[in-house]
């Protein structure tokens, strides 16, 4: 089994294939992440950070700062992980109290990265010393992946708004990439309050985690720096 996991609002969305031909699907989601990989034996892609670094330089983790420079103009969708003693922070001035003492230069954090902070740290606290089979990864990597190693034009999102045409497009390219036509019906009939673009990137992940599996994801850096509970800082794509 395969699988690629999102987060959305609410909770988790879940795309798993049985093989990596991506013939036989299920979509699955959940307010608790634990439902979805806990007691899940095969290879899981996670659009949410693993490793959490001690401090951070300009750009963030490694990892963070070198994929950027494959996104074009979707560099922003990448934000620089800030300190694990930031994240475990309970409230936004701590938090932004805890990065600058982690950071050089220093720097506070926004308050959308924020937010994604209860996140981050329900997967950090499932994740055993080694996270075997399950590796972090990004859905704009991911597409550069799938569009032959070029950024894509189209943005997902403009505003903070989904972008129908950025949308679409990604869906053609996973389409193209050999994930059925009958997936795609599936991934329609979620509940709306799981976004659009939540569901696109939950499918991508799943054709990473496919791409994994298979030996030919590529992962920045190749050669990844250890957090300090031994969780790999790399983004496969």
């Amino acid at each position: 089994m395969i699988q690629g996991i999102d987060g959305y609002r609410g909770g988790w969305v879940a795309v798993r294939f049985e093989r990596p031909d991506m013939k036989n699907f299920s979509v699955h989601h959940s307010n608790k992440l634990i439902d979805l990989i806990g007691g899940f034996s095969g290879i899981t892609a996670i659009d949410m950070p693993i490793g959490l670094p001690e401090a951070t330089g300009l750009g963030g983790r490694r990892c963070d700062a070198e994929v950027r420079q494959y996104l074009g103009d979707r560099q922003s969708s990448v934000f620089s992980v800030p300190a694990r003693k930031a994240i475990y922070q309970s409230d936004y001035p701590s938090a932004c109290a805890m990065a600058l003492g982690h950071s050089d230069p220093p720097r506070k954090i926004s308050k959308q990265i924020y937010h994604l902070f209860p996140k981050i740290r329900e997967l950090d606290s499932l994740l055993p010393a080694g996270q075997t089979g399950i590796f972090e990864a990004h859905p704009e990597f991911s597409f550069v992946q799938c569009h032959g190693g070029k950024p894509l034009d189209l943005p997902k999102k403009i505003k903070g708004r989904p972008n129908p045409a950025g949308l679409a497009y990604r869906r053609k390219l996973l389409l193209d990439a050999g994930l059925p036509l009958a997936f795609f019906r599936q991934l329609d009939e979620l509940p709306k309050f799981i976004g659009m673009d939540d569901r696109i990137d939950a499918a991508a992940m799943a054709w990473t985690a496919c791409r994994i599996k298979l030996g030919c994801a590529v992962f920045i850096p190749d050669k990844a720096p250890c957090d300090a509970r031994g969780l790999s800082m790399a983004i496969a794509g």
